[in-house]
């Protein structure tokens, strides 16, 4: 599959498709335009029980234009890369921009920061995989999985492997592309039968497939984590100590980041609002972003509008140190951006980390909480309440799995009553983070 992209070629042309798309932009008479384009080849394969399900070898175009008029917008995009298909898509994005309202804020970053260093982050590994061979790992993982004693059946295994290439453009001359790679592998298995059912799933994702867990240990890690969850009780009513799962703890860090996005800030839309400098969580902890790690998921020299990255510290010591900003959102909230156009890149956390043993042994009577379901968080209030599962801690053990409960509390509050962070770190996205303690939470059997 590797060969079949060139990327070197891929870049060449999407430059020169968001450099036509430009010129054109400027030739309407437009005062300004930025144009965003990508390539994407891929391959994907799934197995069931030994059987193949589904094999998707996709290539996909996109390319989006969007055009200033003094302080008017409008934007348009395309899946066709042919000149005709370029200049009809820009006179669209004109004509929108024509007739929309003025919008003040509206407008290229400034020239000044666009990037100019753009080192190499190590993030392009193409995976030179035929179709047979996809279906053989997909399988082995499976087989892997299936053979531990307990799991009774499956939902079947995956390998994902995709390369692409990006490039941004604008009209202060800036005009760079990004390589990259993806490539993962995923296994959920069922145990028991009947309404004792039970499921779960486990996977490894990376830029380069050197870096992947052996599919054997997805497979048999996916067992474990279904197997574990057989003969779940339901939990008595009551507020107790939570510990939440690294994937549980890794959407805490996002519904943190999401309130302290400019968007949702300057719409009033959050409830941290207004909370630049002050303490939301223990001294202890801080939070911050490596967008230019190498390797790294979301690593990149410059982000949407062009800016180059920067390591940035959302939280230090327990402190809201700074939003996270486009240039967009930081004019209209009248500060200067963070070059976060597109999210927070390679978020880590900087904290005393504590054994995970230790966290649990810790606990009197409690909860590990390791799957939630719902979306039952107030983005304006920080009022959280979600359906869970995981497991009755008891005298510093865990007894048993439960489901079937909710738990429920204010983010804010969740954040200042954090008491430790274990050392279980989950690497495998955006986000790094291991379990969270928090105390005091509401659980409704």
């Amino acid at each position: 599959m590797g060969e079949a992209f060139n990327a070197q070629r891929e870049q060449q042309r999407l430059e020169a498709q968001a450099a036509y798309a430009l010129e054109q932009a400027h030739q309407l008479g437009a005062s300004a335009c930025e144009v965003g384009a990508s390539a994407q080849h891929g391959m994907q394969v799934s197995v069931r029980l030994g059987d193949v399900e589904t094999m998707e070898l996709a290539t996909d175009l996109g390319i989006g234009v969007t055009v200033y008029v003094g302080k008017r917008k409008g934007s348009a995009s395309t899946s066709d890369g042919s000149e005709a298909a370029i200049r009809e898509t820009v006179a669209k994005a004109y004509d929108i921009a024509r007739y929309t309202g003025e919008d003040e804020h509206a407008g290229l970053a400034p020239a000044e920061s666009m990037a100019s260093d753009f080192g190499d982050l190590d993030l392009y590994h193409p995976w030179a995989l035929e179709p047979d061979q996809a279906i053989d790992i997909a399988r082995r993982c499976e087989a892997a999985g299936t053979a531990v004693a307990g799991i009774t059946n499956s939902e079947g295994a995956s390998l994902s492997s995709g390369v692409g290439v990006s490039v941004y453009g604008n009209s202060h001359g800036f005009l760079q592309g990004t390589t990259g790679s993806s490539h993962s592998v995923a296994c959920r298995l069922i145990a028991g039968s009947g309404d004792s059912m039970q499921r779960d799933v486990d996977y490894s994702s990376a830029r380069s497939a050197d870096d992947l867990r052996s599919v054997e240990e997805v497979g048999q890690r996916a067992a474990a984590n279904t197997l574990a969850r057989l003969a779940p009780r339901k939990v008595t009513t009551g507020r107790y100590p939570i510990i939440f799962a690294p994937r549980m703890a890794i959407g805490l860090v996002g519904n943190l980041l999401g309130a302290i996005a400019g968007g949702a800030l300057y719409r009033e839309a959050s409830f941290l609002c207004d909370t630049l400098g002050q303490q939301l969580l223990p001294e202890w902890f801080s939070l911050y972003e490596s967008p230019r790690e190498r390797r790294g998921l979301r690593s990149a020299n410059f982000d949407s509008d062009g800016i180059a990255t920067r390591n940035n510290r959302f939280i230090e010591q327990g402190t809201l140190a700074q939003y996270l900003l486009s240039s967009y959102s930081a004019r209209r909230l009248g500060l200067a951006t963070t070059a976060n156009a597109g999210g927070a890149r390679n978020v880590r956390i900087e904290a005393p980390f504590s054994r995970y043993q230790e966290l649990i042994g810790s606990i009197e009577r409690g909860v590990i909480v390791t799957e939630m379901m719902g979306q039952g968080v107030n983005a304006v209030t920080g009022d959280y309440s979600r359906g869970a599962a995981g497991f009755w801690v008891e005298q510093g053990e865990i007894q048993y799995p439960i489901e079937g409960f909710t738990v429920a509390g204010n983010l804010r509050e969740m954040f200042a009553q954090l008491k430790a962070v274990g050392d279980d770190v989950d690497q495998r996205g955006n986000i790094h983070s291991g379990s969270w303690w928090i105390d005091g939470m509401t659980v409704a059997g």
